[in-house]
């Protein structure tokens, strides 16, 4: 074993000694919940139910309830509350260090400013002065591949890899402490991901003041952008959604003097407050102090960066909404590898090449297991179907918080081996699967989030040949269409009738000519939607946000 990779494997070890201790010491219990969660699919199906319960209802003490109250959103209940129990001081500490996290940033430049936002441009700065070159661009993210594998990390990747292709100098790190946080113990100082590096900021220790914790993240990354593209500074600092990966971001560029980009891929508030699960916890959770935090402190950082970028017309138009100028947000919306458009193998050949044994036909999708993606749909639908004769299997790929429901849910439903849930697959196996379906379903629940963000599987589905049926939803609506507007090229059915899922599935496996004109019609709406057409938007920011500025 090399020197460098000895002290690599030091430096992962006297981190997570550190994060261990601390969560120990702070909150145990979140500590052996997130364990749970890592623990074989069977066992974190009745684990980790039984534990959120505990850890959710307040029955564990003092420090049960002031996460329950954190999780209800409930701030003021953690300011008033005065705990005797050490543990539970610890865990107030804790969390009313990320409500100070979330109040504003004082700003000294912002009431001089004020005018001129309000009208809608931004303050003169000074740039990086005259690009020689191709631009630089830092991504500053949340997670990255090989770790994480999800659609954001999956979007990240693609944009990155297109932007090499056009030329650009990129280069990215990921949040303080990520990857060993969630658990990469034998993580590398920098991950390079199809010739893409990904560069790991790992303070020596995790500190239990959330401000120190912020502070140090900042540290880190200014140093990083000091060389971080080629061995030179950017001349961009490109950050993505949640607010803290972005308010790091905004601290480290204005440290170093650069401009700085903020692309909102969601909307972490709705997000969270989707996470809920009745629809009064998620209504009570919208109207809490702890979403009204997060979705001012969102504005906040969209209304400070250089420009915005977002995924679709629908999250742009809440953006303007909350006073971010249209003329500062660029829609670049989900897009695929121009190689998916190749002609992909029929269902049954894909299934073959998995070893997958099914019925005849198979709905599902490839997807992040949670709450608002309402995949109970697709096991209620196959389920329906199979009562009517029609002999088909539900495949539900991924993982997430809500796989040992769905578990559960196909056991009630007495789908058996006609429920086929393989959990997380690596990436490139990931599209296998997606193309094993005769039908690919994206059944979200009807949420303000879901409203509002666009996901990238459709855009794949699509590509690969493959008819969708979507939740009639804005979001879902729009990514379904061609760019230039003109119908859908799926079929849209309200989120929560199983019966119309039914029927939109059935007559896509019987009927071939509306299959095939469906299909036809996704090809083109994915052809459109390439990262070779869409990356030049990505340049015409950067180049407008890194021109050196005149002072007025």
């Amino acid at each position: 074993m090399s020197a460098p990779r000895i002290r690599e494997l030091a430096r992962n070890l006297r981190f997570t000694a550190s994060f261990v201790a601390g969560a120990l010491t702070t909150d145990p219990a979140w500590l052996a919940l997130q364990a749970a969660r890592r623990t074989p699919a069977r066992v974190s199906a009745v684990v980790v139910p039984w534990a959120e319960r505990l850890l959710g209802d307040g029955t564990t003490g003092p420090a049960g309830r002031l996460r329950a109250a954190w999780q209800a959103g409930d701030v003021g209940a953690l300011r008033a509350a005065a705990p005797t129990a050490r543990s539970a001081r610890r865990v107030r500490e804790s969390l009313l260090g990320q409500v100070a996290l979330l109040e504003p940033t004082p700003d000294s430049s912002h009431d001089a400013d004020a005018p001129r936002a309000a009208a809608g441009e931004k303050p003169a700065r000074s740039g990086p002065g005259e690009i020689r070159g191709p631009v630089a661009v830092h991504h500053h993210l949340t997670n990255s591949l090989p770790h994480t594998q999800s659609g954001y990390t999956l979007r990240t990747h693609a944009i990155l890899t297109a932007q090499r292709t056009a030329g650009l100098a990129v280069s990215a790190s990921t949040r303080s402490g990520y990857p060993l946080t969630v658990g990469a113990l034998g993580a590398r100082g920098t991950d390079v991901v199809d010739g893409v590096p990904y560069r790991r900021l790992v303070p020596r220790s995790l500190p239990a003041d959330q401000r120190r914790r912020f502070d140090d993240g900042v540290d880190l990354l200014a140093r990083a952008l000091d060389r971080a593209a080629g061995g030179r500074r950017p001349d961009v600092v490109h950050a993505t959604t949640p607010w803290t990966t972005g308010d790091a971001a905004r601290a480290a560029a204005a440290r170093c003097g650069l401009p700085w980009v903020y692309e909102v891929r969601g909307l972490p508030e709705e997000t969270w407050a989707a996470s809920h699960p009745t629809p009064e916890a998620r209504e009570r959770a919208a109207a809490s102090e702890r979403y009204a935090l997060m979705r001012a402190k969102e504005t906040e950082l969209a209304l400070a960066a250089d420009h915005v970028v977002t995924l679709s017309g629908t999250m742009r138009d809440e953006l303007v909404g909350r006073g971010v100028p249209r003329e500062r947000i660029t829609v670049v919306p989900n897009a695929v590898d121009a190689e998916l458009l190749a002609p992909a193998p029929d269902p049954a050949e894909a299934r073959a090449a998995l070893g997958l044994r099914t019925a005849p036909f198979v709905i599902g999708t490839v997807s992040s297991l949670v709450g608002y993606e309402g995949l109970d749909t697709v096991l209620r639908t196959t389920a329906l179907l199979r009562s009517r004769g029609v002999d088909v299997s539900a495949l539900v790929v991924g993982d997430g918080v809500a796989r040992p429901g769905l578990l559960r849910l196909a056991d009630e439903l007495g789908l058996g081996a006609h429920a086929i849930l393989p959990g997380r697959v690596p990436r490139d196996v990931a599209r296998t699967y997606l193309a094993a379906l005769d039908v690919v379903l994206v059944p979200r629940r009807p949420d303000r989030v879901t409203r509002l963000v666009t996901p990238l599987k459709p855009v794949e589905a699509m590509a690969l040949g493959r008819p969708v049926v979507a939740s009639d939803l804005p979001a879902l609506a729009e990514v379904l269409s061609p760019l230039d507007g003109g119908d859908p090229a799926g079929v849209l059915v309200q989120a929560d009738d199983v019966e119309a899922w039914a029927g939109a599935v059935a007559r896509l496996l019987t009927g071939d000519a509306h299959r095939a004109a469906l299909v036809a019609a996704g090809r083109d709406v994915a052809r459109e939607r390439t990262w070779t057409r869409l990356v030049a938007r990505y340049n015409d920011v950067y180049a407008r946000v890194a021109r050196p500025k005149e002072a007025p």
